[in-house]
């Protein structure tokens, strides 16, 4: 078997969580999944890269619950509160919340005001909670504003994007699995640089990504499948209210390249979205760690380019 190294590239994590307790928490996980499936392969620590970059977010604002400044709304410009309301109401008709349901909760004349106003987004937050079980609207509301920091702050996404590189070997094969709004960030970078660098990724594995949600996907430039990539495997639990879609043809479309999707993922975490509940899970344990036979390798030589027969 190949070499590889293990990078891993988080979401957002709570305020004041260091690097070492995020890292234990994800490979406890990983374990788990691999006991499940049977695997006695010990994770070498050494092997491992952990790309955390919480403190580039916490720099971001002072308040101690980030999640409940982003759904007062007060700090953020009119273009962020576009696209952050423009993720929760696609996240609203995905979830089959009605307006009348919305309408019970915001009254006639926030219904009158529309979708442009913050406060229509407000109401979809307390609609989610309440409607979808297991829902949480302020965690797809905080998904939003940190995907726009990172897609709108070029001085955020450089320091975010920094963290990921020096996690990157440059001359190994390295699985990248990343969560949430790490998987838009991974993706970016592989995709803009990941050739360039001659970064080798055997395996690209994405968990409750957001990738698709339309808002989120117009604001990456052209969908490519990354070249230093060789398979891409994308899993989330169909109650996960910030993975709204698949990456599929229909929603995340790269051909010629096709990205495998796992849905049957049981994430038992409080909302469905936490990466334990990811990483736990036996059939992306096995697929991280190689034991799937569908997942291939790279041959040392190089990156991966993609041909017109391919």
């Amino acid at each position: 078997m190949v070499h590889r190294k293990l990078v891993l590239v988080p979401g957002r994590a709570p305020r004041g969580k260091d690097s070492a307790a995020l890292r234990r928490e994800w490979l406890q996980a990983l374990g788990s999944g691999l006991q499940d499936a049977g695997i006695d392969r010990p994770i070498d620590e050494a092997d491992v890269r952990f790309a955390f970059y919480g403190d580039v977010l916490d720099a971001q604002t002072e308040v101690k619950d980030p999640a409940a400044e982003v759904v007062g709304g007060a700090h953020a410009t009119q273009p962020e509160r576009v696209f952050v309301g423009a993720v929760l109401e696609e996240a609203r008709k995905e979830a089959a919340i009605t307006k009348a349901e919305l309408a019970a909760i915001g009254g006639v004349h926030m219904m009158q005001r529309g979708p442009l106003h913050w406060e229509w987004s407000q109401a979809v937050i307390k609609a989610i909670d309440r409607h979808v079980p297991g829902g949480n609207g302020a965690t797809i509301a905080l998904a939003a504003h940190d995907v726009y920091q990172y897609l709108h702050n070029p001085g955020f996404a450089k320091s975010v994007d920094d963290v990921v590189r020096r996690s990157m070997p440059s001359d190994e094969d390295a699985v990248v699995v990343a969560h949430s709004l790490g998987s838009v960030i991974a993706y970016n970078l592989l995709k803009m640089e990941g050739g360039e660098r001659r970064w080798r990724v055997p395996l690209f594995v994405t968990l409750g990504s957001p990738l698709a949600i339309t808002a989120i996907r117009n604001s990456l430039g052209a969908r490519e499948f990354p070249s230093c990539v060789r398979q891409w495997f994308n899993a989330f639990d169909e109650r996960d209210t910030v993975a709204v879609y698949p990456l599929d043809k229909r929603n995340f479309n790269v051909e010629p390249e096709v990205i495998a999707n796992k849905a049957d993922v049981d994430n038992d975490t409080e909302n469905h979205h936490g990466a334990s509940g990811y990483l736990s899970d036996r059939g992306v344990a096995e697929k991280i760690m190689g034991s799937d036979p569908n997942c291939g390798s790279l041959p040392r030589g190089g990156d991966r380019r993609r041909s017109s027969g391919e």
